[in-house]
């Protein structure tokens, strides 16, 4: 029960009016939603405050583990909404804006989406932070202060533009300014060499932390996500105009993932990555000392999560500190690093571990090139004697430096304690094939957390129509529970359930057909099949294959009356945002809006078929796309896809998948079984073995399949007649000449699951019973299990008693 402002109804109406008229000068009445939300803010900041200090008092009491999270993204979405729910005042907050004759939805949604993060990696972080502070495990995260985030995507012409995503513009009610812990950040510079290693760097940075509250739910803990803001140094560095030197700090901390396709925008993206690690890992040595008096204890108190590579130089400068600033001995800072660090690898594609080429790491950090130069020699030298010179070409594959480059994720396996995949068959892949010598040599590193979603924001705070359907039919355990979901299977043949069920799925539809109605001004029928593909555009996430079928199903609908007779109206949507410097991906892009255009356009097929690019995908669009969703495309190249999570999410509104054996659908198969998911193409095994072998040849499906050959040539003859012939000349030869991702591979098996995801959906109460049980089933890939499991295998961190 709440004290205070949030007491109840009339304590918050008298708090929020009597604010409202000492800030803006204005009665309730003639308040805009802009004020009505930073008023609101502030005063749910107040209360966030409250269980703060009682937090940060907890921890002075306790000598309690901590967990410092580091990623170089965190797509948190809007906070307001999560604090509200978490807080248990958003009944009182709504109560008191219905008497005002206000829609608190309206000031809700009036939040910017913070520029923090892009896709799956930085989602994942995200959720992770709300797991921890909601099991009461006291956990920090860690990142940049973008200020432009990514970018804001404009789609112009069926052509993705990339514009600031200026989110700050406004302020950040969230978040706290911490000036008196900044720290200043070295580059440059040279190294002395006569009294031991001395490094004098030729330029500073401050590192400004921004504290933002991450609220446990109705537990009164309260972690935070420290953000980093680059700032100019009261040290100037020398032979430096003022103004170059801001400019270029300014990038530091100006936008996420900045093009890395120059020697200045590789040179940028690693100067982010010591940015962040280094201020992280300083301030929490330096807060640990101060408690401490010594860093011998560090493992037993802190340990230092590596989100994927990027914070990956979080190693080299534990051991800078614990070296040069605190004096150990090589051998006791070295067994102090590894205890103290533990990483979780995201990919398994060997093009994204990141490599730094040595001639842009040494200049920029000299002395923490050096300390890596040091770690490698040993660990070569320790190889060599375990295994011999005999397998030297063994022993030089898994060197950190070799070629030219730095190896970020062969230091993450050598200086961590732990090395977690995020999916079974992702770890076993890892284990197997990809990090197969690395297995060989550290076995125990190895270890598997699937990943999870939090259920508060991605079931409770998106979809409360089914949240109170659940609440009435199997009771709210499952809001702390989620695997309490299961007892919902127990109605999966209950035909007023189900009724119930599909009610909730066409509201919301409604509400998602009703916002692309007003932002894009095309019409979609809710009672159509609802097939989403909503992720990062890559190559491999294969969205082309996608674009292709629907070419295949339209083409099909024009010219065979039969196939049109029992084909069920499908509306496709996409939400894609593709990297600035990622040309093919754009042309996917082109690609996707090219068809929609012809589509949408069609008298003749309209009623049948809708073809929508959802513009800017973020976090809070992906709240109402997440609950619309019939059939959830996770169509991704089996062995490519790490786990995923917009598949946990879909399952967790009821959607049905129609997916790969690939990343987590391999566990959401072996939950639901065959008869509740639509698997279809090739399995990792498959995949491996074809690029092993080399024995695929997409030219060969394209002159001996007139289908496919006729589908890709519409690509090339003018068939779209609105864009230039040679506009999809480059997807028309990455198709027939390499199809590294096999989309022409899977074609038919992909039409196939389709056809029966038609037929299955004609019988309305069987796709509910399929949707149902595939509820059910979700809650394991709640994150509060996904954390839960860090903490016990990795961590080895308990939750704060009271």
């Amino acid at each position: 029960m709440r004290t205070g402002v949030f007491k109840s109804k009339d304590s918050f109406s008298k708090a929020f009016k009597k604010r409202i008229k000492d800030t803006y000068l204005k009665e309730i009445g003639n308040s805009t939603i802009r004020e009505r939300y930073n008023i609101l803010g502030t005063l749910v900041k107040e209360e966030i405050s409250k269980d703060w200090i009682y937090t940060n008092n907890l921890l002075k009491k306790k000598d309690q583990k901590k967990v410092y999270y580091f990623s170089m993204e965190f797509l948190m979405g809007r906070l307001i909404t999560n604090n509200l729910m978490n807080l248990g005042v958003r009944d009182v907050v709504e109560e008191a804006f219905l008497e005002y004759g206000y829609d608190l939805n309206e000031v809700e949604h009036y939040e910017s989406d913070p520029g923090l993060g892009n896709g799956g990696l930085g989602r994942l972080a995200a959720c992770y932070l709300d797991s921890m502070a909601s099991l009461g495990i006291p956990g920090y995260g860690n990142c940049i202060r973008y200020r432009y985030g990514l970018f804001r995507q404009k789609i112009k012409n069926g052509y993705q533009q990339e514009r600031p995503d200026n989110w700050l513009s406004d302020g950040y009610v969230w978040e706290i300014r911490r000036e008196e812990l900044a720290i200043d950040i070295p580059f440059f510079g040279h190294i002395d060499y006569e009294d031991g290693f001395v490094y004098h760097p030729s330029e500073y940075i401050r590192a400004v932390p921004y504290d933002v509250p991450i609220v446990g739910d109705s537990n009164q803990i309260v972690n935070n996500l420290r953000l980093w803001n680059a700032e100019p140094s009261k040290k100037y560095p020398e032979g430096k105009s003022a103004f170059l030197y801001e400019t270029e700090l300014q990038k530091i901390s100006g936008i996420l993932y900045p093009d890395d396709t120059t020697y200045e925008g590789k040179q940028l993206r690693l100067k982010q990555q010591y940015f962040f690690s280094a201020a992280g890992v300083r301030s929490v040595t330096n807060k640990h000392f101060i408690r401490y008096g010594t860093l011998k204890n560090l493992p037993d108190y802190v340990i230092f999560h590596i989100n994927d590579t990027h914070p990956t130089l979080i190693i080299p400068e534990l051991m800078r500190i614990l070296l040069d600033d605190h004096h150990f001995e090589w051998d006791e800072a070295w067994e102090i690093t590894k205890k103290s660090v533990a990483y979780t690898n995201h990919t398994i594609l060997a093009e994204a571990l990141e490599k730094w080429p040595i001639d842009i790491m040494k200049p920029l950090l000299p002395r923490i090139y050096q300390l890596i130069e040091e770690i490698n020699r040993r660990f070569c030298l320790e190889l060599l004697e375990k295994y011999g010179y005999e397998r030297s070409d063994f022993i030089n594959e898994l060197s950190i430096i070799n070629d030219g480059v730095v190896k970020m994720a062969h230091l993450c396996v050598v200086a961590s304690s732990s090395v977690n995949g995020v999916a079974k068959l992702h770890t076993e892949i890892l284990k197997n094939i990809e990090m197969k010598n690395w297995y060989e040599v550290y076995p125990e590193k190895f270890v598997n957390v699937t990943n999870g979603i939090t259920h508060r924001r991605w079931l409770l705070h998106t979809n409360k129509e089914l949240s109170n359907l659940l609440d009435e039919t199997i009771g709210t355990s499952y809001r702390h529970n989620p695997s309490e979901l299961e007892k919902v299977i127990a109605y999966a043949k209950d035909k007023d359930f189900q009724e119930k069920f599909l009610a909730v799925k066409l509201a919301k539809k409604k509400q998602l057909a009703e916002r692309i109605y007003r932002e894009q001004k095309i019409k979609i029928d809710p009672n159509s099949i609802f097939d989403i593909q909503v992720k990062r555009l890559h190559e491999y996430k294969r969205q082309l294959m996608n674009a292709i079928h629907i070419m295949d199903v339209y083409n099909k609908l024009k010219s065979d009356p039969v196939f049109k007779k029992n084909y069920v109206p499908h509306t496709f949507i996409f939400g894609a945002k593709a990297a600035g410097a990622y040309y093919f991906a754009k042309k996917i892009i082109k690609l996707i809006n090219t068809v929609a255009e012809q589509v949408n356009n069609d008298s003749e097929t309209n009623d049948f078929l809708k073809v929508i690019f959802v513009e800017n995908y973020n976090v809070s669009y992906a709240e109402m796309i997440m609950p619309a969703c019939d059939l959830s495309e996770q169509i991704s190249t089996a062995s490519k896809e790490a786990s995923g999570t917009g598949n946990m999410k879909f399952m967790m509104n009821g959607a049905l998948t129609i997916g790969t054996l690939d990343g987590a659908n391999v566990e959401i198969h072996e939950l639901v079984k065959d008869d509740n998911i639509f698997i279809f193409g090739m399995n990792s095994e498959e995949v491996t073995n074809s690029y092993k072998n080399n024995d695929y040849n997409p030219q060969e499906i394209y002159n001996n399949d007139p289908e496919i050959r006729g589908l890709l040539e519409q690509l090339i003859n003018g068939y779209f007649d609105k864009v230039d012939k040679d506009e999809f000349k480059d997807i028309f030869n990455n198709l027939v000449y390499t199809d590294r991702y096999f989309v022409l591979k899977d074609f038919h098996g992909y039409q196939l699951a389709h056809a029966e995801a038609n037929e299955v959906y004609k019988d309305k109460h069987a796709w509910a019973e399929k949707a149902i049980v595939n509820i059910g089933k979700s809650g394991i890939f709640s994150s509060d299990r996904s954390i839960q499991e860090y903490a016990d295998k990795i961590w080895n961190v308990k939750p704060l008693k009271k």
